[in-house]
């Protein structure tokens, strides 16, 4: 026996801890099994990551060599235009038309806008300039220039080809006075050799888009008396969209976003983007620079960010759900019945928890009720001539005790709008005076005991008017209104008009409801009321105080007596 008794408590213990934490298995094992699966789901996630990494920097590379090779061309182009125009002493417009014609190759990709030749042209001898260009037919011909220009001279459009009507708008432009094409022009002529400019601002498109772009320009030198006298520039503007689409043209872009960045300068400017539109910038997978003429531009490439797992990893994931789900279902069922009837005991412990808050909070309120009933009676009898008036007036004033407590019910014995109240009280009398009687306030919530006693004062107004006021009459007239005066207090006005005048000497002041009104009403208020019998009719200002919910709830603690009841 001695030896059996410490394993039967080793296994009531075990019972206990098992009984006591009958979801720490399940969740256990669930939580393991996830672990893992999860991992599994990181390293495939991982693996197809790299995979995608490795496969976008490889586009990218190849991008780049062919935005490189483009450019190359255009250089080509260029330089051989470079060349023409030095041979010639007298360039004019059919020879430079007919000749980049036959060199231009625009079909094989796209982007540029076309090429140029801008000659130097000194300060002095602008006014010369512009006669050459009247007398090659360009009448009224007028550079437009910088009046503050610093420069000794300047580089004005000569010709440009193809001669579409963007084109020949360029013709007198000063290709100087741009910053970005400025500094092109000065490192073209410090290297003698083509230089790309930094993003300018080719115009809008149809659809009030702005064209960017950056223009190739290369100088042309003429050698006198042994030294290298600048002559001018053969240019090329393009437009930096198109030049990427044709580099992309023959790329399978799936999901996939390009931009491109022109990376000179403290920060990256961008000149175009092709593929697909990504919203919010996406996930940049892979990058490269690369060198255009002189200007070092950055290739990125995004994709839109994960918003599923791939399929492999989706098949991981379920299988590795299902299998813990398994196993947590196979483990839950070993405990269920201890749980089920520890929740079983815990449940009964609460219902009768709430059943005696609840029997604790009838018997507060039923006794409070009765209490105002007794009331009621005791003053309904001394004010009764027979047995009739004392039925029907006990009647009513019961009635109404029973319409506020419907309002109440519903909310729960929470707090109870002051519209609704009134609204109850009045409803009886309002048959065939809906035009005459008026009610508007704000919306505010009074505490159940506040609303009780506001019901009873608004039926013993609303009986004295249908018996001698203005709702015994069809045009009488009642305003029924409240407002806020504080932030706990809200006052009620009730004024009568167009009833029966009340005569000097009418007892109605001296009854019960008035009694009632003035007495255990403005006592259970805390406030004094104003009622008034004029001449034209009843006046009442009854003022209410308007508690915080919380202090009526199930379970709250009780309010402290005021002063004057304690």
């Amino acid at each position: 026996m001695a030896e059996s008794y410490p394993k039967n408590q080793r296994s009531r213990r075990a019972a206990r801890w098992y009984v006591r934490y009958p979801r720490a298995a399940p969740i256990g094992m669930f939580i393991i099994i996830l672990a893992i699966t999860l991992m599994a789901v990181y390293a495939i996630e991982r693996s197809e990551d790299e995979r995608v990494a490795a496969q976008t920097t490889q586009i990218a590379e190849t991008l780049g060599s062919r935005l490189e090779s483009q450019s190359l061309t255009a250089v080509a182009y260029l330089r051989a235009g470079a060349a023409f125009v030095a041979s010639e002493d007298d360039l004019d417009a059919p020879a430079f038309e007919t000749f980049f014609t036959e060199m231009r190759e625009d079909a094989r990709y796209r982007g540029v806008v076309g090429i140029g030749w801008a000659p130097r042209v000194a300060i002095t001898e602008i006014e010369q300039f512009e006669e050459q260009m009247r007398e090659a037919g360009r009448s009224n011909f007028m550079l437009d220039r910088d009046a503050d220009a610093t420069r000794d001279f300047i580089v004005p459009v000569r010709f440009v080809n193809p001669a579409t009507l963007g084109n020949r708008a360029l013709v007198g432009y000063d290709l100087s006075s741009d910053p970005a094409i400025a500094a092109a022009l000065d490192h073209a002529e410090r290297t003698g050799r083509s230089t790309a400019s930094g993003p300018i601002n080719l115009g809008n498109t149809p659809e009030g888009d702005q064209r960017t772009g950056f223009m190739l320009v290369m100088p042309v030198f003429d050698d006198e008396f042994g030294f290298r006298a600048l002559r001018g520039f053969v240019f090329s503007p393009f437009e930096a969209r198109g030049f990427l689409e044709d580099a992309i043209a023959a790329e399978s872009l799936q999901n996939l976003s390009v931009e491109v960045y022109d990376a000179e300068g403290e920060e990256r400017i961008e000149l175009a983007r092709g593929g697909t539109t990504i919203e919010g910038g996406g996930v940049q997978l892979a990058s490269e620079t690369i060198n255009v003429s002189g200007r070092d531009w950055d290739i990125a490439i995004a994709q839109p960010a994960a918003g599923r797992l791939s399929n492999l990893a989706l098949a991981t994931l379920l299988f590795g759900l299902l299998a813990s789900i398994m196993i947590v279902a196979i483990t839950r069922l070993l405990t269920a019945q201890a749980t089920e009837d520890r929740e079983a005991l815990v449940w009964l412990q609460e219902q009768n928890a709430i059943r005696d808050t609840l029997t604790r909070e009838l018997n507060h309120r039923v006794k409070n009720t009765l209490a105002n009933v007794l009331s009621i009676i005791s003053l309904t009898r001394r004010r009764a001539d027979d047995l009739d008036d004392f039925a029907d007036s006990l009647g009513g004033r019961i009635r109404a005790l029973s319409a506020t407590h419907d309002l109440l019910t519903q909310s729960d014995w929470g707090t109870t709008p002051v519209g609704s109240v009134i609204e109850a009280e009045i409803a009886p009398y309002r048959q065939g005076h809906d035009m005459q009687v008026r009610l508007d306030g704000p919306e505010v919530e009074l505490a159940p005991n506040d609303a009780l006693s506001l019901g009873l004062a608004i039926h013993e107004l609303a009986t004295n008017a249908s018996k001698y006021g203005s709702l015994s009459v069809h045009d009488g007239e009642l305003d029924v209104t409240w407002e806020l005066v504080a932030q706990d207090l809200v006052r009620v006005k009730w004024r009568e008009s167009g009833g029966p005048e009340v005569a000097p000497d009418d007892k109605r002041g001296s009854g019960f409801g008035t009694e009632l009104i003035s007495k255990i009403v403005a006592h259970e208020l805390r406030n004094p009321v104003d009622l008034q019998f004029e001449a034209r009719g009843v006046r009442c200002t009854l003022t209410v105080p308007v508690r915080t919910p919380a202090e009526f709830g199930l379970r709250a603690p009780r309010m402290p007596k005021p002063p004057e009841e304690a």
